[in-house]
């Protein structure tokens, strides 16, 4: 049984919604952790909703913050409960993307993920499993998850940007390449990567530039 997923939403500008940004928080943070960006992304993108769900799992390191699943070397979980509580989140995220293009007349490529170190791995994962692609995958900060598996699991490609900082002493900078190989590998033809120069394990004003530049082009606005 899935999980609805509390969100944080800003509306389009324009008041006609055309296409929508589903920003996916990371590791002890929430929704309105990057619901905030959508303030400098909507005067550019003025007929796109930004949409920012909660987690679903209440995080023990952050009172107030959400887990999309444990991490056993943050938080002392098992391997197996990780698992599982990441296969829960999967089936939680595809129904409220499920519903979020049924409430709000979208089509799949009319619809971005950008994702942000624990939301990128959803996002990642997620994804490409679904049956319609999706306009794109903006995933900042992250990896990708069970990559030995990923190619034979791969039901749609869509463009993904992966942007990453050099300087990232939480999810080793090293995770761009070895995700875009994944990717490419797996028959992605569209994969773009952009690192951030002098950037720990956050989003450096030049990122969310290219990842702006990124979401314009895909959605086609």
């Amino acid at each position: 049984m899935t999980r609805v997923l509390n969100a944080g939403r800003k509306e389009a500008l324009s008041g006609e919604t055309r296409s929508a940004v589903v920003f996916l928080h990371g590791y002890g943070a929430n929704g309105a952790d990057l619901l905030g960006l959508a303030d400098p992304l909507a005067e550019h993108l003025p007929d796109t909703l930004f949409v920012a769900p909660d987690a679903p799992e209440a995080c023990a390191g952050a009172p107030f913050g959400f887990q999309w699943f444990p991490i056993p070397w943050i938080d002392g979980s098992s391997e197996e409960e990780s698992m599982r509580g990441m296969m829960a989140a999967v089936e939680d995220l595809n129904a409220f993307l499920d519903a979020l293009m049924v409430d709000e007349d979208l089509l799949p490529e009319q619809v971005v993920l950008f994702g942000f170190s624990q939301g990128t791995m959803m996002s990642l994962h997620v994804a490409p499993r679904r049956e319609d692609a999706v306009a794109g995958i903006v995933a900042f900060s992250g990896r990708l998850l069970s990559p030995e598996t990923f190619q034979d699991e791969v039901v749609s490609r869509m463009p993904v940007l992966l942007v990453h900082g050099d300087q990232d002493d939480v999810v080793p900078p090293q995770s761009l390449p070895e995700a875009a190989q994944a990717l490419q590998d797996a028959g992605f033809q569209d994969v773009f990567a952009h690192v951030m120069k002098d950037t720990a394990h956050g989003i450096a004003p030049d990122g969310l530039s290219v990842a702006l530049a990124f979401m314009r082009d895909k959605l086609s606005l």
